[in-house]
């Protein structure tokens, strides 16, 4: 695989580097900000922030005498501390530090106490952590969630071949085949005990009146969402399709899909289309896949990067200030679990070290979000933070969790670790990121 074919199908290659360095330069503005103003409130003093490196585009001072800067290469940013010798805050600036009084030193990040160093330290990747609290927060704001206890209130419905569009937002569905329907999860309950039919008989309560109208099966093989950086996306797929054949099989519920692609075994599948009255054939390779399991494992799987949709979509409520923190947080906290599974399977050998991404398959994955739509661009965003604010927490000497484990050290013998011990520990885990930055590179080209 070469360079241009990785960028090539990454969905308009130039979309895609956009939008990942759009996401990059929020997340590092965030990090950078966390460190900033926790040190200001330290009593630290920052005499640099720049979001990007290398050459200087824009710069003002502000009152603080913090000089804010814009710089050419937007793959980063830092913030540099009085006293500093270099933007990494790793080595002390020993003239500087020589120059100052007690007084001056205190507002030094290597002069500070070890409280106010910790707490600047673990600040940028915790604002991280907030960043995807935030996200999940404004999404829920802004699209609402749909609950179990709510009235099934259909807000939008599937097209589907053969049947007129009987059933009409702000229906409410009373009953599936004569299987009462009180709230939305006794619907997905009843379409779950549906055997396969060529249609449905739905009661319905439209403008006060209750009616019964004969409509598609509530499983049709319809998408509900595409993945990023998915051999559906690639092949130009669309939210609302409906797949009708796989591989010459005709199909009429997407729980048919999966085998059908599964039994291809990475083999090509032809698919056939219909959209908007249309039916149109393409054919896509199913790419293999780590998947959660309900167990807490994996398993290997071929897949073409779809979800299923049910034939109608719910009216969403918009929670209360206190019920949006909470979804918020447990979605976060799901995040983080799913996280950590990953890298231990990884690491046990469960899954394939294919899953370890670096900036091409990210940039691809943004651009393919973003091609999707905000919400899946802002989840993206918000999983990307918290990636990024995880991985700075690894007790890894030239990552924030390694400045902490110096730390710690330094609480529990009452000293910081010897500069020669501390030269060496961070060469060699600036070596480790190295490595791992390429090894993850070296995945973008190799892993599909």
């Amino acid at each position: 695989m070469t360079f241009d074919s990785v960028i090539s199908g990454a969905g308009d290659g130039v979309w895609s580097i956009g939008f990942f360095l759009l996401s990059i330069l929020i997340i590092v503005l965030v990090h950078e900000f966390g460190h900033y103003i926790v040190g200001r409130w330290s009593g630290i003093h920052a005499e640099v922030f720049s979001l990007g490196f290398g050459k200087v585009l824009l710069a003002r001072t502000d009152r603080h005498g913090t000089r804010w800067q814009l710089a050419a290469i937007p793959l980063g940013g830092f913030v540099k501390f009085l006293g500093d010798a270099s933007a990494s805050s790793a080595n002390p600036d020993v003239e500087t530090l020589e120059r100052l009084g007690s007084a001056g030193r205190r507002r030094t990040l290597h002069g500070a106490p070890l409280w106010a160093r910790a707490a600047t330290v673990l600040a940028g990747p915790v604002f991280n952590i907030l960043l995807t609290l935030a996200v999940f927060m404004l999404m829920i704001t802004l699209w609402g969630v749909t609950k179990g206890e709510d009235l099934p209130l259909i807000k939008t419905a599937r097209a589907v071949p053969g049947f007129d569009q009987v059933l009409h937002p702000g229906d409410q569905i009373l009953s599936i085949d004569g299987t009462p329907t009180p709230d939305v999860q006794s619907v997905h309950d009843a379409a779950n005990a549906l055997a396969l039919a060529p249609s449905t008989t739905y009661q319905l309560r439209r403008g006060g009146q209750d009616i019964t109208v004969t409509g598609p099966y509530l499983l049709p093989p319809v998408i509900g969402s595409i993945m990023a950086k998915s051999a559906a996306i690639d092949a130009g797929l669309r939210e609302g399709d409906v797949i009708t054949a796989v591989g010459g099989v005709k199909v009429g519920s997407f729980a048919e899909i999966p085998p059908l692609v599964a039994a291809a075994n990475g083999a090509p599948v032809a698919l056939t289309i219909w959209r908007e009255g249309e039916s149109f054939d393409l054919s896509l390779t199913p790419r293999r896949r780590d998947m959660p399991t309900a167990d807490g494992g994996f398993e290997t799987r071929w897949l073409i990067g779809l979800t299923s949709s049910m034939a109608v979509e719910f009216a969403s409520t918009r929670p209360g200030p206190w019920e949006t923190v909470k979804y918020a947080f447990q979605n976060t906290v799901r995040a983080v679990e799913s996280s950590f599974t990953g890298i231990a399977a990884i690491i046990r050998g469960q899954i394939s070290s294919c899953n370890i991404s670096g900036a091409i398959s990210m940039a691809q994955i943004m651009g393919d979000a973003a091609q999707t739509g905000w919400e899946s661009f802002l989840g993206t965003l918000a999983l990307l933070s918290l990636g990024i604010g995880l991985m700075n927490l690894m007790p890894v000497p030239v990552l924030d969790g390694g400045h902490l484990v110096f730390h710690a050290w330094e609480a529990i013998t009452g000293r910081p670790p010897a500069p020669k011990v501390l030269e060496r520990l961070t060469v060699i885990g600036l070596g480790i990121v190295l490595g791992v930055m390429a090894y993850a590179l070296r995945n973008d080209f190799i892993c599909v």
